[in-house]
């Protein structure tokens, strides 16, 4: 009996760490990516929109494109890089780097709202 209670413990806790690292590795769309970049940004409040201060674009959707491709973009890079271990992270510190770690960790939760 305690072989038993044992190994079910062992098995939950192997199901927890498994279902825990699953979620924590959920991928996004670059969409998904690009709609959260947009509301943490300022939204249509952000002096400019998806925060673009390095190329000129006025418009929303002229910034929205610019958005997408640093996200293929960095996508392409980060299979070729060894120090990071995750996408949003070596995106952040690309896209935001004075404050990449408040700017991941805003990044994250609009994501994981799954309102986009």
């Amino acid at each position: 009996m305690k072989k038993f209670t044992i190994l079910l413990l062992i098995f939950v806790g192997l199901c927890v760490i498994l279902v825990s690292t699953a979620i924590a590795h959920r991928s996004y769309t670059n969409n998904e990516i690009c709609n959260a970049i947009y509301i943490i940004e300022g939204k249509e409040k952000a002096r400019q929109p998806f925060g673009i201060e390095t190329i000129e674009c006025k418009t929303y959707d002229k910034c929205k494109i610019i958005c997408l491709n640093t996200i293929k973009n960095n996508s392409k890079r980060f299979k070729y890089q060894a120090q990071e271990k995750d996408f949003l992270t070596f995106l952040a510190k690309r896209y935001c780097p004075p404050n990449w770690k408040i700017w991941l960790k805003n990044l994250k939760y609009y994501l994981d709202k799954e309102i986009l």
